[in-house]
């Protein structure tokens, strides 16, 4: 259900965005205005994201903060990664290794 979310552009969009937005979120009104979708069709399409699991919401006073579950996230690529390689690590290996960098970057971002 979590890639088939992310598998319609405007989506994949909002959850970059709520990614990148980690760990506040943004308040509906400032996705819909960073991504010029109304904030009907942007309604519609955090609810989908929320029933994929990979959306978060949360009331602040008048407004609704919504944030990227990351660990779903996680988890459906760890799900990937250990599905297709079929237990080959020679296979996998090489996305693996793709990865390291933005663990290095994240690690000296913190510093």
């Amino acid at each position: 259900m979590a890639l088939a979310a992310l598998a319609q552009p405007t989506r994949l969009d909002i959850f970059r965005l709520l990614v990148g937005g980690e760990p506040l979120g943004f308040p509906a009104g400032e996705l819909a205005r960073r991504l010029t979708v109304p904030q009907n069709t942007l309604s519609g399409h955090l609810g989908i994201l929320s029933r994929a699991g990979l959306v978060t919401s949360q009331r602040l006073s008048r407004s609704i903060v919504y944030r990227a579950n990351v660990e779903r996230l996680q988890a459906t690529i760890l799900f990937l990664l250990k599905d297709c390689c079929g237990g080959s690590t020679e296979i996998c290996a090489p996305l693996i290794a793709d990865l390291t960098p933005c663990r290095t970057q994240k690690a000296h971002a913190h510093d």
